[in-house]
């Protein structure tokens, strides 16, 4: 059953999402060749409680963890290890928090120094179809139509669009329906209406969109071993439109990045550090 949320309870749910958005923007300036992804976990971990909130991850379905670090082949869902980050790498950082009864859930693909041409056109798309997707959660749109807009956009590109691994719908639990897959048809499935909010995450394979996990029960990784990219925004249906409640310029104000990518979700932009 889908819940729709009030405008305090979209507010409230913003401070969560903008608390992740935060982590993920420290997190960028620790970034660097050498260091390793349990650092960054205990250093999101003590972020996140020190800015009034609980992990939103950690103990979920048993998760040791407060991030979720996929390297290079990893899709989604890799466990923190000790492996240092290497200079050429990629890794998709996924953190969810928890803060006055809702949780916020909200990803990024890191580039670790100079990465190769390909690898990097694979994030940029990726990160593209997440805003075709967005764009197409407005009201009286379906399901499908999100996961075409992805789906057609990221196979034009001639990437693997995963099946199996889908967003999914955000409040008082980490996942509410309904699900978000990347891919479909377009006017099937549920219809979205005011005051829903969900999480679109497309997750985007450089080769073949098939997958597997691994051993540890929880990292997804490509079946060839090429690369694979993840982006994740929460967004409100707010007035019929889309209303982006996380945001990346935390991460970009770090990096040197400027962008207006976010501009016609302008209440994202809104809200204040």
């Amino acid at each position: 059953m889908i819940k729709i949320k009030t405008p305090e309870e979209i507010e409230l749910m913003r401070e969560s999402a903008l608390v992740v958005s935060k982590t993920l923007g420290m997190l960028a300036s620790e970034l660097r060749p050498g260091i390793t992804t349990i650092e960054l976990d205990k250093k999101a971990e003590a972020f996140i409680r020190d800015h009034g909130a609980e992990p939103g991850f950690l103990g979920l379905y048993d998760c040791p963890s407060t991030l979720l670090t996929s390297v290079n082949e990893a899709v989604v869902h890799g466990l923190p290890t000790d492996r240092p980050l290497e200079e050429g790498d990629i890794v998709s950082i996924d953190c969810g928090a928890l803060k006055n009864g809702f949780y916020g859930d909200h990803a990024y693909t890191f580039e670790i120094g100079e990465v190769a041409p390909e690898t990097k056109k694979l994030l940029q798309i990726t990160k593209e179809s997440l805003y075709e997707g967005i764009r197409a959660f407005k009201a009286g749109n379906r399901v499908g139509d999100v996961g075409f807009a992805i789906q057609q956009y990221c196979e034009d590109h001639g990437y693997g669009v995963v099946r199996e691994l889908v967003g999914h719908g955000i409040g008082q639990k980490m996942h509410e329906d309904p699900e978000m897959p990347n891919y479909g048809k377009r006017g099937r499935g549920k219809k979205f209406v005011e005051g829903m909010v969900v999480a679109i995450e497309p997750m985007i394979n450089m080769g073949t969109q098939r997958i597997k996990q691994l051993r540890d029960g929880w990292t997804i990784v490509t079946a060839d071993g090429m690369p694979s990219a993840h982006f994740e925004h929460d967004v409100a249906l707010v007035n019929g439109k889309p209303e982006i409640l996380s945001t990346f310029q935390y991460i970009y104000e770090v990096l040197g990045i400027e962008s207006d990518e976010e501009a016609e979700f302008k209440a994202a932009l809104t809200t204040k550090p």
